[in-house]
């Protein structure tokens, strides 16, 4: 009744008004007090939460503006970082168009095709559900697994690729696949979108599972009349969670590609052809040891990521409309 009496006088209070303010604390501390065990559970998780990932994050945007060797005390330099960054470090640039076509290429395409085929296998027995569900998640926890790529494009002519079109004529003489900035691109992006089909995948197998067959029912006598309008008003709002957590993995591994592009196409790339945002973040940060610098291309990285984030998080308000 106090809570309820409380929460009608803040509704009351003019915005910006120090006793609205002095009620909405109020229910806050009536709120901590009551849940204040939920509280203490949450702290060991919060800690850690601040510890490893706020702070570091809060730190390397600081270290961003200075100019950083490990080796001497920061120098507050402000912009510089960012101006040699985006107008005068060439390398970034390649660096930052190869990576915004691996996002825009694997992050639709292996969303979309990681929920086709969880919303495929969603149908099958229990069984076939279950190894098929291991067969599409496999790549993903096996590893350097995406180093049998390399013998299929080895450049010499026992590659299979090589072996292949050389046996039925179309080529004459191997191509040197991972070293031609003309192929190793599109090459690492299959690489990528073979390895993408793995945590996405499961997380939309398990939201299909969650979903209420009820609400098919309820549906039917709603109006809706193919499997379609059942994807689209029931079955995709059903799992908004699993479409988010499904969007952020897709978007950090696109936005995120280096091992594939450092182990496929060597490191640097001839041409800077594979060349991504995260490798030249990785030869700045732990070659050349200038930290902050590479807090910049990180802070330009985190950017890219948070606001790619939230858009993607604003289209999925609209599904099921």
């Amino acid at each position: 009744m106090q809570k309820t009496k409380i929460a009608t006088e803040t509704m009351m209070q003019p915005k910006g008004s120090s006793a609205g303010l002095q009620g909405k604390w109020e229910l806050f501390t009536k709120d901590v007090k009551r849940d204040k065990h939920l509280y203490v559970l949450l702290a060991p998780y919060v800690v850690l939460f601040l510890m490893f990932t706020v702070l570091p994050v809060a730190i390397s945007i600081f270290f961003s503006f200075t100019n950083f060797n490990m080796l001497e005390a920061p120098r507050w330099v402000g912009w510089e970082n960012y101006s040699k960054l985006l107008w005068n470090d060439d390398v970034f640039l390649i660096g930052l168009k190869n990576t915004m076509i691996f996002a825009v290429i694997t992050g639709p395409v292996s969303y979309i095709a990681c929920f086709v085929f969880a919303w495929l296998i969603n149908e099958l027995n229990s069984k076939v559900r279950a190894i098929m569900t291991l067969v599409f998640f496999a790549p993903s926890i096996s590893g350097n697994v995406f180093f049998i790529w390399q013998i299929i494009f080895s450049g010499d002519s026992y590659g299979i690729m090589n072996g292949l079109l050389m046996k039925i004529g179309i080529i004459y003489e191997p191509i040197l696949w991972l070293q031609n900035p003309k192929y190793m691109l599109a090459i690492i992006i299959v690489v990528q979108l073979w390895l993408s089909l793995g945590t996405s995948f499961l997380a939309f197998i398990a939201g299909l599972q969650t979903v209420d067959r009820t609400l098919y029912e309820a549906g039917a006598v709603d109006g809706v009349r193919n499997r379609w309008q059942e994807l689209w008003f029931i079955t995709l709002p059903s799992m908004r969670p699993q479409l988010m957590f499904g969007a952020v993995i897709q978007i950090t591994s696109s936005l995120a590609v280096a091992d594939v592009a450092m182990a496929l196409a060597g490191f640097p790339s001839v041409q800077y052809g594979a060349h991504t945002v995260v490798t030249h973040l990785v030869d700045y940060g732990t070659i050349r040891f200038e930290m902050g610098y590479a807090s910049a291309i990180a802070t330009v990285l985190f950017v890219l990521m948070l606001g790619s984030n939230l858009a993607v998080q604003k289209l999925l308000k609209r599904v099921g409309e």
